[in-house]
């Protein structure tokens, strides 16, 4: 029998964008869908620390993390890139003068690149990974810390053009709209997470499915056969998607694995 494999991003896919709330009609789907067999895996944005407890403590196969620079299969990790040190300080430098607020997204943790922020969108997610014991330490010249990508916040105040350009030989730019962008190194992606795993797995490539809403997304969509966008997803996506389903919260994620009949 041929394996399937299946893909999950999080945020807006397995969970409510809004509330954050993961459908029941999810965990049961997923679960029966690894009860025929399938495997199933995260693949997001995320770095493992700030996934949800929940999430974590699915009965799943493995997580890819950190769009591509981390992949965990049945608790192993089978694979694991971090940014140079001295370039994770040069970029810090480089926000700091350019007037650009991140998160440093870590294995262990997530840092702030200030204590305090004139972005809303950085306080808010502050305000979220506080409450989870997340990124309470600040990468000060005293804290050298390496990370394996981050997500910086723009506004009209910031100088973007300098530091694009210092980064740009290195680094992924993925634009997350309003002013926001997730950053890669370069050669990783959720696509290349995946292409790990059809690899080291012997999948056919009419064997995997993926499941995503949004421009970070895009990579996978764009590797795969079979690619279903949720109910609200980002345009970029549109070219890509073989089938939209239903919004998360309105049971998308079942509605889909019905549709092509993995459970």
């Amino acid at each position: 029998m041929k394996k399937t494999a299946l893909f999950f991003d999080i945020d807006g896919t397995l969970t409510n964008n809004h509330t954050g709330i993961i459908q029941q009609s999810a965990l049961e789907a997923i679960k029966i869908a690894r009860s025929n067999g399938h495997l199933a895996f995260i693949n997001t944005g995320r770095t493992i620390c700030s996934i949800q407890p929940e999430i974590k403590n699915l009965d799943l196969d493995g997580f890819l993390c950190g769009c591509g620079t981390h992949l965990i299969f049945h608790g192993k990790s089978l694979f694991h890139h971090s940014i140079d040190r001295q370039l994770c300080q040069d970029m810090i430098d480089c926000m700091i003068s350019c007037r650009i607020d991140a998160v440093l997204e870590a294995e262990e943790d997530l840092y702030f690149t200030s204590e305090t922020s004139r972005l809303q969108d950085i306080e808010y997610m502050r305000n979220i990974y506080t409450r989870q014991g997340l990124g309470l330490k600040h990468p000060t010249k005293e804290l050298s810390v390496i990370y394996d990508k981050f997500f910086a916040v723009t506004d009209e105040l910031s100088d973007t053009k300098p530091f694009f350009e210092m980064i740009h030989k290195d680094m992924e730019i993925i634009d997350r709209e309003r002013g926001r962008y997730e950053i890669v190194p370069k050669g990783y992606s959720k696509a290349t997470a995946i292409d790990f795993i059809r690899k080291e797995f012997f999948i056919d490539m009419d064997q995997i499915y993926v499941f995503g809403d949004s421009s970070n997304d895009l990579p996978m969509f764009e590797y795969a056969i079979h690619t279903i966008a949720m109910g609200e997803h980002s345009k970029a996506l549109e070219p890509y998607t073989e089938f939209v389903t239903k919004k998360a919260e309105d049971d998308g994620i079942a509605f889909a694995l019905k549709k092509y009949g993995l459970i």
